[in-house]
């Protein structure tokens, strides 16, 4: 599993956490590549059989799109068992991401903790200055 830049935020019964990015691009692939770091644990080095979803998603506004996102990515995730390793964004703008994930079987995996949802509690997600960030608390 690659390292992802992000940081755990306390919450009582939940997981948060925080990203930064100089892009929205990178905004968006730092936060669904989190979703793996948080809840999987590699078994093995070797993922054969990588499988390519794209995902894209429309919304009213970029809380909406952010949380429909991260959400897509979860739904995919369990449906197709699979562990998304790394995120191309394509496009992304305030109501509209595009975007490919790649992926290998869960079975290369231990889950150690079931994300069940991004929520919008104490949702947060800004540009402040040339940076880019994001606060969202999973349901766990």
């Amino acid at each position: 599993m690659k390292k992802v830049s992000y940081q755990l935020i306390e919450h009582t019964a939940d997981i948060g956490i925080r990203v930064k990015s100089f892009s929205l691009a990178g905004l968006f692939k730092k936060a669904g590549l989190a979703i793996a770091g948080l809840s999987l644990e590699s078994h093995n080095h070797i993922y054969p059989g990588k499988h390519k979803i794209v995902i894209r998603q429309k919304a009213a506004n970029l809380e909406e799109l952010f949380v429909n996102w991260l959400n897509e990515l979860l739904s995919v995730s369990a449906v197709e068992s699979l562990a998304f390793e790394n995120i191309q964004i394509n496009q992304v703008n305030e109501n509209y991401v595009d975007a490919v994930a790649t992926g290998s079987d869960i079975r290369n995996y231990k889950i150690n903790t079931e994300i069940k949802a991004a929520t919008y509690h104490q949702l947060k997600v800004k540009k402040t200055g040339l940076i880019w960030q994001a606060e969202v608390i999973f349901d766990v």
